[in-house]
């Protein structure tokens, strides 16, 4: 399946959709990274590093396109939950998302901020975990290499990204999840057109390797989603 450029109307009509019709989106969103995987890939990956954390130390998370902050809200959570302090920084570029994040979650468990993920307002190495979720296939090959390598630059630990692979089976999945499980405009368009923007695993691997990336790794996850890691400095 070749990868498609269209645009979908998350990125072509939310400043200017009806409140209700982004928000219910958003919220299909949450939904497809609670059921169908997304947020249990993050926690998979990221338990092993929550663990080793100490006590007394605080890890600091830059979260990239966050959406409803679904996903680091739960990253928050688990580390409550396995005694360990985080300091989550959530941005989106969308203003209106962001309105939307705020209103969903609760104030106080992480820090909310507009930033374009292509260009971030953040110095070297200010981060121990930068995080990517369902977010690569929103850029073109080219604006995605310059999402990676800001990754690396601002991070110093792990660079995490979680999404969907570009495949015919998980094509038919999206097409199924838009067209059954909602209503909402912009699901049912951007489903299926998400998949066809996706990446493959090989196809990210080779972006993170460009991007700088050291100890790029990438596995399947289920449904028709991968999780490629890295680090941003080099290996040992």
């Amino acid at each position: 399946m070749l990868r498609s450029d269209d645009l979908e109307l998350l990125d072509r009509e939310a400043q200017h959709a009806p409140a209700a019709v982004l928000a219910e989106n958003l919220r299909d969103i949450r939904r497809a990274n609670r059921f169908l995987g997304g947020t249990r890939a993050v926690l998979r990956t990221m338990r092993p590093l929550l663990a080793a954390t100490p006590p007394d130390t605080t890890l600091r998370l830059l979260d990239l396109a966050t959406g409803s902050a679904d996903i680091p809200v739960a990253l928050v959570r688990e580390a409550q939950r396995l005694g360990k302090r985080v300091h989550v920084v959530a941005t989106d570029a969308q203003p209106r998302v962001l309105d939307i994040a705020r209103a969903v979650e609760q104030p106080g468990v992480l820090d909310i901020a507009e930033a374009d993920a292509r260009a971030l307002p953040y110095a070297a190495s200010e981060f121990d975990v930068v995080l990517l979720s369902l977010a690569l296939h929103h850029f073109s090959p080219q604006d995605g290499m310059l999402v990676l390598a800001e990754m690396r630059r601002v991070g110093r630990g792990l660079l995490l990204v979680n999404d969907l692979e570009r495949s015919r089976l998980g094509y038919a999945g999206a097409w199924l999840f838009g067209t059954l499980l909602t209503r909402n405009r912009f699901t049912r368009h951007d489903a299926p057109l998400s998949v066809r923007r996706a990446y493959t695993r090989a196809e990210a691997r080779a972006m993170a390797y460009q991007a700088g990336w050291r100890g790029v790794r990438v596995r399947g996850a289920v449904p028709f989603r991968y999780v490629l890691t890295g680090t941003a400095a080099p290996d040992g």
